[in-house]
């Protein structure tokens, strides 16, 4: 099997992809609290894992790379619960800025940064073009789940939510398929919140009016949806169409040419 992770490869066999003009996927995720019943790396294992099955996909295509997960990023409305980190907006694009910086100077033409967490996808949105503009070079940005939602692949795994909200029923899924020793299923019944808005329908939506607000002010528990309706069979699918759709958009020649 073709090897993906650039940690994984020696500097030689990196530059090989390189010169190649292979795709690097950038992950970049968070580390914060999901509930009372999911350890805080939900969003770095699930993006890693997601990238991991897309360059699997597209590696029979195209050359690929997977780079090393960012594994923090903004993450402000968890901070309320503790056991969590963040960045500030401007140590984010500085981070972003010189990790793409280094993925170039290696040889690549190609980045695509790969999103796993929610609070990032607003900041990402505006530092894209800040990147493009700063390094002359087309870096692009996508969230993990954006094309399975955009397309309603969801609704059919999914027993009452669209699409991937916080600590829910598809990230228990997800994580019960991917980490299931951090999952507490003794705490599970606890892992609900009726009131949870589901984040999916508004991916790419501004509110006309828009405030700041803690987490906390929206879920006393940190859960968003229902995870009791989890199962690690929903996750191996919820990965597999994620994955599936953004390989088919590479390997199609998205969005560079």
């Amino acid at each position: 099997m073709t090897e993906v992770f650039w940690n994984r490869m020696t500097a030689e066999e990196i530059g090989a992809r390189a010169a190649a003009d292979a795709i690097v996927l950038l992950p970049v995720a968070s580390t914060e609290q999901h509930g009372p019943h999911l350890g805080t790396g939900v969003d770095t294992f699930l993006v890693t894992e997601g990238c991991r099955r897309i360059a699997a996909l597209v590696a029979a295509k195209r050359p690929i790379v997977v780079a090393p997960t960012v594994w923090m990023g903004l993450a402000e409305h968890h901070m309320a619960y503790g056991g969590s980190f963040t960045l500030g907006a401007d140590t984010y694009h500085a981070l972003l800025r010189d990790l793409c910086r280094s993925i170039l100077r290696a040889g690549f033409r190609k980045i695509l940064i790969v999103n796993g967490h929610g609070g990032n996808i607003a900041a990402l949105s505006t530092l894209v073009t800040d990147l493009t503009q700063e390094l002359s070079a087309p870096i692009a940005v996508t969230t993990l789940y954006s094309i399975a939602t955009e397309q309603g692949a969801y609704k059919g795994v999914l027993e009452d939510q669209d699409g991937v909200q916080h600590a829910c029923e598809a990230e228990t899924s997800m994580m019960l398929a991917v980490a299931p020793d951090c999952v507490r299923r003794d705490r599970m019944a606890e892992a609900y919140n009726g009131k949870g808005v589901d984040r999916a329908r508004r991916l790419g939506t501004t509110p006309p009016i828009q405030i700041w607000r803690s987490h906390k002010q929206i879920s006393s528990c940190g859960v968003l949806g229902d995870a009791r309706k989890a199962s690690p069979e929903k996750g191996e699918r919820l990965l597999d169409i994620a994955a599936e759709g953004l390989a088919a958009a590479l390997i199609g020649g998205q969005p560079w040419d």
